[in-house]
């Protein structure tokens, strides 16, 4: 297409005539300025599209190679992803083992203490009783000791014990 812009620009050259006053009035000098315009505006846009190409084609080039570098690192990703999804699967199976024992040895501790603690009543019931009778008996010991000092001695040692 551009030689035969170049052919029409070319045999339109010679064919139209000099000066300043032709051109202006001459329709083939104007056809002649328009296609050579027309040229000028075809060679930017291919120039353009050349550079858009060369861009693409830079881009294929070198996306490929960060195309296979990022399937290979999600590849990779994706194993380690599994593995600790096991790892955590695992540990979680553990976890809720252990949570099992805890809750049963908590059961017992619990029932444990209950019991203790029933024990404890009783005893503490059985100790306030004994407290109160060894307290009645100190006090009545308390006042027998001195009545016995004070009056008795003699009479029971008069008798010599026969009684």
């Amino acid at each position: 297409m551009v030689t035969a812009v170049t052919v029409l620009f070319l045999s339109l050259a010679v064919f139209a005539p000099c000066g300043a006053d032709a051109s202006a009035a001459n329709p083939i000098r104007r056809v002649v300025t328009m296609l050579q315009d027309m040229q000028t505006k075809v060679t930017e846009e291919g120039e353009k599209e050349q550079a858009l190409f060369d861009k693409f084609m830079c881009y294929c080039k070198t996306a490929g190679g960060d195309l296979e570098a990022g399937i290979k690192e999600g590849k990779a990703k994706i194993i380690s992803l599994e593995e600790l999804l096991k790892t955590g699967k695992a540990e979680m199976e553990q976890l809720e083992a252990d949570l099992k024992e805890h809750e049963a040895s908590r059961t017992e501790a619990k029932e444990a203490m209950a019991a203790a603690t029933a024990l404890r009543e009783k005893e503490a019931a059985a100790f306030a009783k004994l407290s109160e009778d060894y307290k009645t008996n100190l006090g009545a010991l308390a006042k027998a000791i001195p009545a016995i000092e004070s009056g008795m001695t003699g009479a029971f040692f008069a008798d010599g014990g026969s009684k």
